[in-house]
């Protein structure tokens, strides 16, 4: 397949699914209500075509409202975005991810979903509380439940046609393989956190080779300060190229090979996030030189989620 030299409008075809996901996604993380619906609409005008929602955000609902009335309002057919959510800890046991499914897929006012991901590899306690933990504040963890059982039920939702593709998210390398190894239907999309300060070679390489799609999330640092943002490479090569660091770390993504999700809560950031051209080769030289590491979300050792700030 030929790529668009546009990188705003390059999709990635799904090897272990169907469809074709938009390099460019809009994480709906986000706390307010009202932002939500905001800021999905302003996010669908700038031109985004792939909405990551999930259970644990809590706004499904107000997701679906704001796709709903931006794609009548702009002429938009459904078949033209792209939307996932995601299972959340408590929902682990195969009995309960259908359940799960169909409630996410009623919130969000739609007939199938293109997406559907483990949230992370950990399973809690079943049950309505989202955070289940003991009297001293420990994470209560089902211990019944593999992530293969799970993942066994997540393939039969894709069985039945409701569900287009299946994923994981906030895994390692070491937990992805044997799982690959056993799936019967493959992941389709793992998504992680990756930026030049935790750029996830290894893993990119192993879902290049086996067809996976890596999907960064926090691809701008998730805010942190300081951050990617405000890296001396970063903030050199956007005044030698006449873009802004965020364009420059968002290109510096989509050419490396993955796709990603960014959060502008603004109709004037989500317009920046999407307008992006690409990187000459020595400014992602430069960018792939950059020797700092620091991971900025400890989600991958706990299940629970949340951005923490590391200690440098």
């Amino acid at each position: 397949m030929i790529e668009p030299s546009d990188l705003r409008m390059r999709r990635i075809p799904l090897n272990h699914g169907t469809g074709q996901i938009p390099v460019l996604g809009f994480g709906t993380l986000i706390p307010n209500p009202a932002v939500t619906i905001t800021a999905t609409r302003d996010a669908l005008e700038a031109g985004f075509r792939h909405f990551d929602c999930a259970e644990r955000y809590g706004n499904e609902r107000e997701v679906g409202k704001a796709l709903e009335a931006g794609l009548a309002a702009g002429g938009i057919a459904r078949e033209n975005i792209f939307v996932t959510t995601k299972l959340w800890n408590t929902n682990h046991r195969p009995e309960r991810v259908k359940p799960a499914f169909e409630a996410s897929l009623e919130r969000l006012g739609l007939k199938y979903l293109d997406l559907y991901l483990i949230h992370t590899p950990f399973a809690f306690q079943p049950g309505n509380n989202q955070d289940p933990r003991d009297q001293n504040g420990n994470v209560l963890y089902d211990h019944d439940v593999t992530l293969l059982d799970t993942w066994k039920a997540m393939e039969s939702l894709v069985d039945h046609g409701k569900c287009r593709a299946i994923g994981l998210s906030d895994i390692g390398l070491n937990e992805l393989k044997p799982l690959y190894e056993s799936a019967r239907i493959k992941p389709a999309v793992v998504q992680v956190e990756a930026h030049p300060y935790l750029p996830e070679t290894e893993l990119l390489e192993f879902c290049k080779e086996k067809g996976i799609v890596f999907l960064a999330f926090a691809p701008l640092g998730h805010g942190m300060r300081p951050g990617p943002l405000e890296d001396p490479v970063i903030t050199a090569i956007a005044a030698r190229v006449g873009r802004t660091p965020a364009q420059v770390l968002l290109a510096w993504a989509v050419q490396r090979g993955t796709a990603l999700l960014t959060t502008p809560k603004s109709a004037a950031r989500a317009k920046e996030n999407f307008d992006i051209s690409p990187l000459p080769e020595d400014a992602l030289d430069e960018i792939n030189g950059i020797q700092t590491r620091q991971r900025l979300n400890e989600v991958v050792k706990t299940g629970s989620p949340g951005f923490i700030p590391q200690g440098r």
